[in-house]
């Protein structure tokens, strides 16, 4: 896992992880709300919600820059080098697709904590 950490590039898997674990502690921080069902206006704890979602799309656009940095940067040694071989061009698209997918990883779990939370507000409105 450390290396793959590595290969994607510390600055932006640096700043994923960091997104990823203000996502969880916002998480924790409405399920409070949610869960233990707080007297607080249910509009305001749905807004709160959302910031889930919103926080795990902003992961996600952070993945996808963070490739599009690095194919920009396979580019330019492409450039230099005038010609590579197939082999190189993969290894150098695998590594540019790492952030993505670590983007796509925080983006889904924040969906996923959104929906249960959103699913148990819906239950308990109609209750």
């Amino acid at each position: 896992m450390m290396k793959l950490f590595i290969e994607g590039g510390p600055l932006f898997m640096g700043v994923l992880t960091l997104i990823g674990l203000v996502m969880i502690a916002w998480s924790i921080a409405v399920s409070r709300h949610v869960f233990l069902q707080y007297h607080v206006e249910e509009a305001a704890v749905r807004h709160n919600i959302t910031y889930i979602k919103s926080i795990g799309l902003f992961a996600l656009i952070v993945g996808i820059f963070g490739q599009l940095i690095g194919l920009y940067q396979m580019f330019v040694a492409i450039q230099q080098l005038g010609t590579v071989s197939p082999a190189i061009l993969a290894g150098g698209l695998k590594v540019s697709s790492i952030t993505t997918l670590y983007g796509i990883f925080i983006f889904m779990v924040s969906y996923v904590i959104w929906f249960v939370m959103d699913f148990v507000l819906a239950r308990r409105a109609t209750d």
